[in-house]
């Protein structure tokens, strides 16, 4: 089911950029959307070193904690994000997770916790949306229910918007912005964000249909 995955791009270090070479050659979105990736995570990266570096502190995020998939009531998602959430759940994703994701979109958790959340670690991870990337807490790890944001904002990572902004820019084709002029405009409107969904809110029956679709083509 994966070509060539989110693999690390050898002698590469975080951030890098997913590829899945087969895909990226008949779906042209997908390479924009992967590069967006790239550069939110790039400038991720050159946020957290430099709130290190001023503040002496350290992140507090490790492997496997998804307290904030649990906590956060609102996670934009954009059109091109969901086109590659779709996709990747549907074509790409092991079927042991396809399976968990078709229960928890067919039951929703009690505990209002992500659809993608399965056995505490993101499902979507390669393809997970700009908000979730972009999401960092410093200094101590989220107490049991606690969202930093709102508990304590100073410890909640601020994005570099030069790398926000120029991550959008890549991928304004999508939405048939394709002069540099009105790419520009769309940029400083930031008409874009008027696009986004609630992930947590949105309705993914859709996304069962892509699954099986994808199924019986196989």
């Amino acid at each position: 089911m994966n070509n060539s995955a989110a693999n690390q791009t050898p002698g590469k270090k975080p951030p890098w950029r997913c590829r899945f070479p087969e895909s990226e050659q008949t779906l042209p979105w997908l390479s924009m959307l992967l590069d967006a990736y790239a550069i939110i995570d790039k400038g991720v990266a050159h946020a957290i070193k430099k709130e290190i570096k001023k503040h002496k502190t350290s992140l507090a995020c490790k492997n496997n904690c998804a307290s904030c998939c649990r906590t956060h009531t609102d996670i934009p998602v954009y059109p091109h994000e969901m086109t590659g959430i779709y996709w990747f759940a549907a074509e790409q994703m092991p079927q042991t997770a396809r399976t968990a994701l078709r229960g928890r979109i067919l039951s929703p958790p009690t505990d209002a916790s992500c659809p993608f959340l399965i056995d505490a670690s993101c499902s979507i991870h390669p393809l997970r949306p700009t908000a979730c990337r972009q999401f960092n807490v410093f200094n101590k790890p989220c107490a049991e229910g606690e969202d930093p944001f709102f508990t304590r904002r100073k410890d909640v990572l601020t994005p570099i918007q030069e790398f926000t902004d120029k991550a959008f820019y890549t991928v304004l084709p999508f939405y048939g912005i394709t002069a540099e002029s009105e790419k520009n405009k769309a940029i400083k409107s930031k008409i874009i964000h008027t696009q986004a969904k609630n992930l947590k809110a949105f309705k993914w029956f859709a996304l069962l249909k892509a699954m099986d679709d994808f199924d019986n083509r196989q």
